[in-house]
Formats: C-alpha cells, structure tokens, sequence
C-alpha cells in the first residue's frame, strides 16, 4: 500500500490576527482520525508513526480521535489490537467517538439505540460473532443486545467506557465532532463533543485553542484557522490521517488509496 508524509502549515485567518498554536517543548504528538474498523490501515499507520518518530527523543504521545468501530469489518479486531499491541513509548490517549458512545447506548437501552444498526452497527455486531437479519424486528433487538453482551469482552467495555471526551494539549484541544462555538471549553456539552456537525464546521468562530477533529468526512485534510479536520473517510477510501504536532509544526501521515 502506498503512504506518503505531506507536510502543511496551518491555514491563514482571515483578518488581522493568525492563532499560531504550539505543542510545549520536548513533546511529540501524533493524533489519528476515525478508524472504523480498518485494522489494516491502523497496523500501517503505526508503521509510519514507529518509523518517524525513532529518532525523536522527547515525549511521545498518540492520541486517537475517537470511532473505532463499525462500518469496517474489523472493529473488535481493532480494539483488541489498541489493548494488546499499543505503541511501544508512547503515551496513548483515547477519546470517545460517537459510534462507541452508541455501542454503549445500545447495550443499555437496546430499542432506543436500534437505530445504530443502520449506521454501522451491523459491521460491528458481525465482527463480535453476534447475528443480524436484515428484516430484524423491534421484538427481536433484545436478543442481539443479550447476544453482544455475552460476546463483547469486558476489557473492551472497559475501554469504551474509559475514553476521554476531551484533551488540550498546549496551543490545541481535542474532541472527536466539535465544539459549540461561543461556548467555553469547560462549559462543552458531551453531546456536542461527540456529535455536532454543521453549526462547528460551518463557524469561523475562533477559540481558546485550535480545535482537531474528525466524524466530519472531508476528501482533503481541513486546515483553518479555528479548527483542522482530519477525517478522511478511512473505511471507504482507504486513507487514514495522522495529525503530528511538533512546536508550531504541523505535518501529516496518510495510508494511501484504495481507489
């Protein structure tokens, strides 16, 4: 598979003053958009980022935006794969996407939730061994729902539940959708963080910190001045992003095409 570096600098703003953010000293950060279920593409990726970062000395930090299942069919592989083979010297941070929050949305409250089934949930379903009809009827959720808590295990749960919903690192914060522009980070409802779309990318609002983000697809990686973009659509067009954040660099790592 073909993989190319690009290196980029953040986009200019449109007035009088451009926000230049910084990661502090001595730090390295390599942030990963949406995954969902391509463990082909995270195993390469971690390729990339081993390679680029052996001769770096300072702290190392990989940070994963969040959606790591469905749609893909690997999304326990996945998982398995974060838990059992992270990064070696690196300090991982995991946030929470949308996708796993309605993983959990649904265990707990499986007819509520069902609607995950037709954004990708099937996939994930399937690569936990549970079965699905496609004509499957409200009456018979709850047994898919019974079927997956057997089969998921608990470290995966676990992990679910132990992802993070925001991270600021120096000049930026991280959130898997967005942030609801005007409204201070502290103030950030997880609904919000996890799910809005059009009213954050379509704002050229400045914040605090320069926002990275994923759950919005975009062909090419979005470099503005309030926010970057870097989900690329990894389950379908076989290009899975890696933001690295070094001082006031800014650079990518990209898989390459499947088309």
């Amino acid at each position: 598979m073909r993989s190319f570096v690009r290196k980029l600098l953040g986009g200019q703003r449109p007035d009088t003053e451009v926000l230049r953010p910084e990661i502090p000293a001595d730090r390295r950060l390599y942030c990963i958009g949406d995954i969902h279920g391509r463990l082909d593409l995270l195993r390469d990726l971690h390729s990339m980022i081993k390679l680029d970062a052996s001769d770096y000395d300072g702290h190392k930090i990989v940070l994963y935006l969040g959606d790591y299942i469905d749609r893909g069919e690997q999304s326990k592989e996945v998982i398995d794969y974060l838990l059992e083979s992270p990064l070696p010297g690196f300090e991982p941070v995991y946030l929470l996407g949308n996708h796993e929050q309605t993983l959990l949305d649904f265990l707990d409250q499986p007819r509520a939730a069902a609607s995950w089934l037709a954004f990708g949930g099937r996939a994930c379903l399937a690569s936990y061994g549970v079965e699905i009809s496609l004509g499957s009827k409200h009456r018979e959720i709850n047994k898919v729902c019974d079927d997956l808590r057997q089969k998921i295990p608990m470290s995966h749960l676990e992990f679910f539940q132990e992802c993070k919903v925001i991270h600021e690192e120096g000049g930026y914060c991280f959130v898997h959708a967005g942030i609801r522009p005007q409204v201070p980070l502290s103030e950030q409802r997880n609904e919000d963080l996890l799910w809005i779309r059009d009213d954050f990318t379509g704002s050229r609002v400045m914040h605090d910190r320069v926002v990275v983000h994923g759950h919005s697809i975009s062909e090419e990686v979005e470099f503005l001045p309030n926010r970057i973009g870097i989900d690329t659509g990894a389950y379908y067009t076989g290009v899975l992003t890696c933001l690295v954040l070094e001082g006031e660099q800014q650079r990518l790592l990209q898989t390459g095409h499947d088309r």
